[in-house]
């Protein structure tokens, strides 16, 4: 016995490449077995097929993707943990691996898109706090838009993107966030009015789980498959519905609203092979046996993605290969 343990009941609790391994480690120790025992309860053996094959395709993927996560906080990439566990989650799901390129919103800011965008199968723009970095942000979505790279939006994401439309598609060049800017003339980005009095700044947050009604025959509805939707919030400012029908008769699709059709909570393009940026965070409801639609979705665009260019690329190949035989002869 080990200090009046006895040998079966020690369990090893050793290192693994991935914490998705630790619960068959723990079985394979029998610590399930021993805590039934202890406590006196009717022995049963789990049925662990499904993690099994969730940790399988974990290290034997099939395909691999590089996507960038335009970020302000990216020396302390904890700060978006919760992003990055919901990716891996599609990804396992799509036996995919992804690796991550974090991609600094102020050098993107100072430096343009380009250098730091290009040749990646997807972008992401998860949120944030404060006017730092906000503009790095707007310029990697409209390159994103641009260049028909899959883009997911989170929180400030969205917001940055209905400033990007705003400027650049309806052309209200002034437009932006009057979390930033207090006295321009378009301020796409707002506090509801019935807000605006309020002085202390956590009661204008809206904040935790929240109903989202899904408009039919959108990018959202094919992914949620739910008229209603759950999601998790944590922010202050809204959409100005001021100019929602602006927005509507250039071309955009809001997707998802509150049930009374007030706040906007999803915005997606149609003309893209896959534009969708939401207020709030679905990374929170992620789970490595659930993984997020709105993830799923992504990763599996950046795969057609990645699956087109790879296709035209050989094609120019073979092409370029035929060209030179013929040359030859």
């Amino acid at each position: 016995a080990f200090c009046d343990v006895a040998v079966e009941s020690v369990i090893s609790a050793q290192d693994a490449s991935s914490i998705y391994e630790v619960p068959l480690m723990l079985e394979k120790e029998g610590l399930a077995q021993q805590t039934l025992e202890l406590f006196q309860m009717e022995q049963r053996e789990p049925d662990l097929t499904h993690w099994q094959r969730l940790v399988d395709r974990l290290h034997n993927p099939t395909h691999h993707l590089e996507i960038a996560i335009v970020g302000k906080y990216i020396k302390l990439t904890d700060a978006y943990l919760s992003v990055v566990e919901a990716l891996e989650h599609a990804a396992i799901a799509k036996n995919t691996k992804i690796k991550i390129h974090w991609v600094s919103a102020e050098d993107v800011e100072a430096y343009g898109p380009e250098p730091f965008l290009n040749g990646f199968n997807g972008i992401l723009i998860p949120g944030g706090f404060g006017i730092r970095g906000v503009d790095g942000k707007i310029q990697a979505i409209r390159y994103a838009r641009e260049n028909q790279i899959p883009l997911l939006g989170l929180c400030l994401g969205m917001q940055c993107s209905v400033v990007e439309w705003a400027k650049h598609m309806a052309f209200l060049e002034d437009a932006h966030s009057a979390e930033f800017f207090t006295d321009i003339k378009n301020p796409v980005i707002h506090l509801l009015p019935e807000q605006q009095d309020v002085v202390d700044l956590g009661g204008t947050m809206r904040l935790g789980l929240y109903p989202c009604r899904i408009a039919p025959n959108t990018l959202a509805s094919s992914l949620y498959q739910e008229e209603v939707i759950y999601e998790r919030h944590r922010h202050r400012y809204e959409f100005n519905n001021a100019y929602r029908n602006l927005f509507l008769e250039t071309g955009y699709v809001i997707s998802g609203t509150s049930p009374d059709g007030r706040l906007v909570e999803i915005i997606e393009l149609k003309q893209h092979p896959f534009f969708i940026a939401t207020q709030f965070h679905p990374e929170f409801s992620s789970r490595p046996s659930r993984p997020h639609p709105l993830f799923v979705g992504f990763v599996q665009a950046t795969l057609d993605k990645a699956q087109l260019k790879q296709s035209s690329t050989n094609g120019s190949t073979s092409q370029n290969q035929q060209s030179v035989a013929e040359v030859s002869c």
